[in-house]
């Protein structure tokens, strides 16, 4: 067992329905499906605490490769194998990418604006809700880089349209979860979207996975970025 639950390092469960459960490290009472086997829960909040770190990172970051910038977030201690985090760090990455291929947006706001939306997509929307965090994310991005609103027009069709291929190529893979895998597809698919759609040519390099090995439900062979042999990350 690689990583599971936060406290004791458990398989989880996911339940049918939610019940009230108590987060193990904020004693904050809310419903959920999900909890480890011996019972404990911890909420959206504390799963990604720290994140927040990811802003400064991308005010620095001068790279056009996004796949490049969400590896150096998923290297920060606040980021583990699954979880809530990937829906805000997929659209961040792109955000950065964008900006500094060429893209016209205010770079702070913009990342501030993607990490309260990315927040408000729960863990395991993946399962629950038939539509991966990580897609979301790209979704959202489009939507902020396009000035997108509910009474859109072209901005409305076109975050619909992005959420739509990162998710299409998500479901054509299948489960179970890879936090990893469903982002860099999304950011993979975002890449020529943008490109197709705004004119603004991000790096989009060839992944190699090297967290297999911390994957207790790692597709192996299926995945398109498996490694035989990964680098053990501790």
């Amino acid at each position: 067992m690689k990583e599971e639950c936060l406290i004791c390092k458990a398989p989880l469960e996911y339940l049918e329905t939610d019940e009230l459960m108590e987060c193990a490290i904020c004693h904050k009472k809310e419903n959920s499906k999900t909890r480890c086997i011996n019972g404990h829960y911890v909420c959206n909040t504390c799963h990604t605490a720290g994140m927040d770190t990811i802003i400064d990172l991308c005010l620095n970051e001068t790279s056009k490769n996004p796949i490049a910038i969400i590896e150096k977030m998923m290297a920060l201690p606040f980021c583990h194998m699954h979880g809530p985090e990937h829906h805000v760090m997929v659209g961040a990455a792109l955000l950065t990418a964008y900006k500094n291929a060429g893209g016209v947006i205010d770079l702070e706001p913009a990342l501030i604006e993607m990490l309260n939306r990315g927040k408000s997509v729960p863990g395991g929307a993946c399962g629950f809700w038939g539509a991966c965090g990580a897609g979301i994310s790209s979704g959202m991005f489009v939507s902020i880089i396009s000035k997108s609103t509910p009474l859109a027009k072209e901005p409305f069709a076109l975050s619909h349209q992005m959420t739509a291929k990162s998710l299409e190529v998500i479901g054509e893979i299948g489960g179970p979860r890879c936090c990893k895998r469903d982002s860099f597809l999304s950011i993979l698919s975002a890449i020529d979207f943008v490109k197709d759609h705004f004119g603004i040519e991000m790096e989009k390099p060839a992944i190699t996975c090297t967290y297999s090995a911390q994957n207790n439900q790692c597709i192996r062979k299926r995945c398109p970025f498996y490694d035989d042999k990964p680098n053990i990350r501790i």
